[in-house]
């Protein structure tokens, strides 16, 4: 299971604001490249994001559902990603000083992803989540009062 953890210079709350606009996920989630739909009940366990992965004119249409919704401590889903197969996706936020630390744990559970060796997926997930945690923070620091921006990534 890959893992990242990102210090942010914002509160919980508005990590979690991001995380409910579903039609912002294309914005910080690599490799989402637009919203198609959002289901109204998002982020309640069930509701789904429908989006397009991928760069144009290879684009596939496919869902990312909400599993677990438990602001500000946790947000967990299932992304969906054809022909690589589903990823459960789970965001953890703790207050961290006068801000937060965000840990993206994410792994393969089904599909031709999941027969990737670990070490390869690890890898390859690490630089991806890292940028996607770097795009978090950006909303989510955008969202928060003005403070001094962070670069500190912990691995």
């Amino acid at each position: 299971m890959s893992r990242n953890v990102r210090r942010m210079n914002c509160p919980p709350d508005a990590v979690f604001r991001v995380l409910a606009d579903g039609w912002l996920y294309p914005s910080w989630v690599v490799g989402a490249s637009r919203m198609r739909d959002v289901d109204a009940a998002w982020p309640q366990p069930g509701a789904q994001l429908h989006h397009s992965v991928g760069v144009w004119p290879a684009l596939i249409d496919d869902t990312t559902s909400a599993v677990t919704w438990d602001p500000p401590h946790r947000m967990v889903m299932t992304a969906r990603g054809w022909p690589l197969g589903e990823a459960r996706v789970m965001i953890d936020v703790k207050p961290f000083g006068s801000g937060c630390l965000v840990r993206i744990q994410e792994e393969a559970v089904s599909g031709p992803a999941k027969v990737i060796p670990r070490t390869l997926s690890d890898v390859l997930l690490q630089w991806r989540n890292a940028e996607t945690l770097h795009r978090l923070a950006y909303l989510s620091e955008g969202l928060a009062p003005a403070s001094s921006a962070s670069d500190s990534v912990i691995r």
